[in-house]
């Protein structure tokens, strides 16, 4: 690690007081050296990656990291701070500050050696020794391993042993596990029997990553490894990170007690752990919380807990972690159906609007493609496209029903989810039902999971025995209890929309603006989208719908336009990087990507939001007025040939984007004028050109 840290890469006085201020000092340290060429976009990688999860450790720990295309090389820069600064950890701020900077392309050898520093880091000793060292020189050879100053010798040794010692543990183990195994220790594995086994300590597999795969991946391994030290099990980690990763041998997984996924990218080839008790978490609470983990799984063990695949694989995918709230797992749940959802929604949409205009509004009442189409009338590739447009539509609540279902249960839930959405679109419960029969799907299978099963079942649970008795289950709730009283009220709902006109409809649309401008495809964003979708998602809407529809696209729109105008307009209160990230935010707010606003918002939120709600607002209320209508779900300008009074819907977009460019440039101009006032791109106003680094891509 000596050609990634010098002394010149440690400032043991930190006097940043917030973490984009410290990523930048520590960044500044990298650019005189040559190691970053971009100093902006190198900091706009590092807070796009801290967008994702907070880098702050229990411990006083901070580790901001990523990959960056401005990178030449592997480095990794230190600052210990006096006073602290917040990275989110739930025990405080982090004294001690690792910013890791790896080039997009780093090869595994480098990687490896920072995966190493991770592990060192849940070394209390190694910890507590650069706390106390008195010089960079000192700090940069303990952190790299080399002859340290003595108070530090000890630390330094146990840096400079940590991957070799684990590798070397987890190679013991793996070794006791493969060649000892007997055929009736592969039978106890995931019993309650094998927790209860005298003969042999308990045995855990555990699964490792994070999105950047150089920090947090490795330091739950470490972590995960000493807990299981300590607690006198047997567990061995694959560490799924960006230098690649080396399966477990299939024995030692077949030979395990249980399984512990900390991770928060997909698990990679997660079936090989099937019919396992399985604890599935985020990164962190593998850092955080690793004996709680695995007293966890030793439980599900006990009562024979087992399940077909671990849950999930994202944040948004899983059911959420231990410590999340109910209303947290719930939109969870609902934003895994919609995520999946909105592919369907945007070809059907897409497919069907092109079927009108190219073939006219009568192109629904043409006879099947099967029976009657021709090569060379453009009526029939518009009947064409109609038809396949109402194909993909016809998915959209079976699809939703059951990817809320996966949310919930993982692939158990699909079956069940499926039918139940089905069922709802047969019976006309619409989007209501879909929701229902997800949720319903879901709760039954994690049911079911729950009961304990002999061993010789469980072989079949996943393909038999679970998607048949949750099917008949949520079939039966969907058809005979639930049914009709939710198709019901999806009538009432469309009835309400269809009714809507003047003012009613005016203030929907402030609303719709205000909920898709508030957080720039966020769920508060999906939840208005999902609605507007929701209704054109038939092969007849109603007007009422399509304004809807019109009204949330165009607002939309209006964030990442508003910001490309400010920035044209007046360049000198914007950052450099701003004014590029608003050369993109033309084409992308053109293009109905919300998220093209998010590198402003995040850079100063105080200013961005609400001159882009305001905006929105505006937008949202002249598309109701006008009476502009959308049968696309998306698309941006790209498809205002399908737009009903496309003159006066350009006219709602181009006033909506005035007025969040003025309120943006009014609101910055009068903190670029107020007593105290920093640089451009500060959000608080204070004199620091820290805040410029507040700037992440939009992922």
């Amino acid at each position: 690690m000596s050609d990634m840290i010098t002394a010149d890469l440690v400032d043991l006085d930190l006097s940043a007081d917030t973490k984009e201020a410290a990523a930048r000092a520590l960044a500044e340290r990298m650019v005189s050296l040559g190691r970053v060429t971009d100093l902006e976009g190198f900091l706009a990688d590092v807070a796009a990656r801290e967008a994702q999860m907070p880098t702050g450790l229990d411990g006083g720990i901070g580790i901001p990291h990523c990959r960056s295309a401005h990178v030449t090389e592997p480095t990794l820069a230190f600052g210990r701070s006096a006073a602290g600064i917040d990275f989110g950890a739930a025990d405080g701020p982090a004294d001690l500050i690792f910013l890791i900077a790896a080039p997009a392309g780093a090869d595994d050898a480098h990687l490896t050696i920072l995966s190493s520093l991770a592990r060192q880091l849940m070394n209390t000793e190694f910890t507590d020794a650069l706390r106390s060292v008195g010089d960079a020189a000192a700090a940069a050879a303990l952190i790299h391993g080399d002859e340290a100053p003595a108070a530090a010798d000890e630390a330094s040794t146990a840096s400079e042993d940590s991957v070799a010692a684990s590798a070397a543990a987890s190679a013991d183990a793996a070794t006791a596990d493969t060649p000892e195994t007997s055929s009736g220790e592969g039978e106890r594995a995931g019993s309650g029997a094998a927790a209860g086994d005298s003969e042999r300590p308990f045995r855990i597999v555990a699964v490792t990553s994070c999105p950047t795969g150089i920090a947090h991946t490795y330091m739950a391994a470490e972590s995960l490894e000493n807990a299981g030290r300590e607690a006198g099990v047997e567990l061995v980690v694959e560490t799924q990170g960006s230098a690649g990763f080396e399966r477990l041998d299939p024995a030692v997984i077949e030979a395990a007690d249980g399984v512990i996924f900390a991770h928060d990218v997909p698990v990679r080839d997660k079936d090989r752990f099937a019919g396992k008790p399985t604890v599935d978490v985020g990164v962190k609470a593998g850092i955080n919380r690793p004996a709680e983990l695995i007293t966890e799984v030793r439980g599900r063990a006990e009562r024979g807990e087992v399940t077909a695949a671990s849950k999930g694989g994202t944040p948004v995918e899983r059911a959420g972690d231990a410590g999340d709230s109910y209303g947290t797992k719930l939109r969870k749940w609902l934003m895994t159906g919609v995520s999946y959802m909105v592919p369907f929604v945007a070809a059907g949409g897409l497919l069907i609007a092109l079927g009108f205009a190219i073939g006219g509004w009568e192109i629904n009442k043409a006879p099947s493609v099967m029976d009657h189409f021709s090569w060379t009338q453009i009526d029939s590739w518009g009947a064409l496209f109609f038809q396949i447009g109402g194909v993909a539509f016809g998915f959209l609540i079976p699809v939703l029903a059951g990817y809320i279902a996966y949310g919930m249960a993982d692939r158990p839930g699909l079956v069940p989810g499926f039918v139940g959405g089905m069922i709802a679109s047969n019976i006309a419960a619409g989007f209501l039902g879909g929701l229902a029969a997800g949720l319903l799907a879901g709760g039954v299978v994690l049911a079911i999971q729950r009961v304990r099963i002999p061993p010789v079942l469980r072989g079949i649970m996943p393909v038999v025995v679970i998607p048949l008795i949750s099917s008949i289950v949520v079939g039966f709730l969907m058809f005979v209890v639930i049914g009709k009283p939710i198709a019901e009220a999806q009538k009432g709902m469309t009835d309400w929309l269809s009714g809507l006109s003047g003012t009613n409809a005016i203030l929907l649309g402030v609303l719709l603006g205000l909920m898709m401008c508030f957080d720039l495809g966020g769920p508060v964003n999906k939840v208005a989208y999902a609605f507007a979708t929701a209704g054109i998602a038939v092969q007849d809407p109603s007007d009422s719908a399509m304004k809807v529809m019109a009204a949330v696209m165009a607002a939309g729109m209006v964030p990442p336009l508003g910001m490309a105008l400010a920035t044209t307009v007046r360049k000198k209160l914007f950052t450099p990087a701003e004014r590029e990230n608003g050369k993109a935010a033309w084409v992308l707010g053109a293009s109905f990507i919300s998220e093209g606003a998010i590198p402003f918002a995040a850079a100063d939120p105080l200013r961005v939001i609400p001159a882009s709600m305001a905006g929105g607002a505006v937008t949202g209320a002249l598309t109701m007025a006008f009476g502009s209508t959308l049968r696309a779900p998306h698309g941006g300008i790209w498809v205002t040939l399908l737009i009903g009074k496309p003159v006066l819907y350009l006219l709602a977009i181009a006033i909506g984007t005035v007025v969040t460019a003025g309120l943006v440039i009014i609101l910055k101009g009068l903190r670029k004028t107020a007593p105290g006032a920093g640089a451009p791109g500060t959000a608080d106003g204070a004199a620091t050109p820290a805040a410029e680094a507040k700037q992440p891509v939009a992922a």
